[in-house]
């Protein structure tokens, strides 16, 4: 799976829009939508996104506290 279908997952999984998670680590939304389609986000980028949507980012992936993983 790549990773603009895991955030995409976990943005639905948590009800919040992609402009908000680019928000709230502090990315303008146009250049998180550049970043998500040519997939060039880096560990700390993901990390960032992971905190903001109250998950854990383990490489590849997000993990919530319920135990959900996308």
């Amino acid at each position: 799976m790549k990773m603009e279908q895991k955030i995409n997952m976990a943005l639905a999984y948590m009800g919040i829009s992609q402009a908000a998670l680019a928000r709230a680590i502090g990315m303008s939304p146009s250049n998180f939508n550049q970043k998500i389609k040519r997939d060039t986000f880096t560990d700390e980028e993901l990390e960032k996104m992971a905190a903001a949507l109250g998950a854990i980012y383990i490489p590849a992936s997000f993990e919530f506290p319920d135990g959900t993983k996308i």
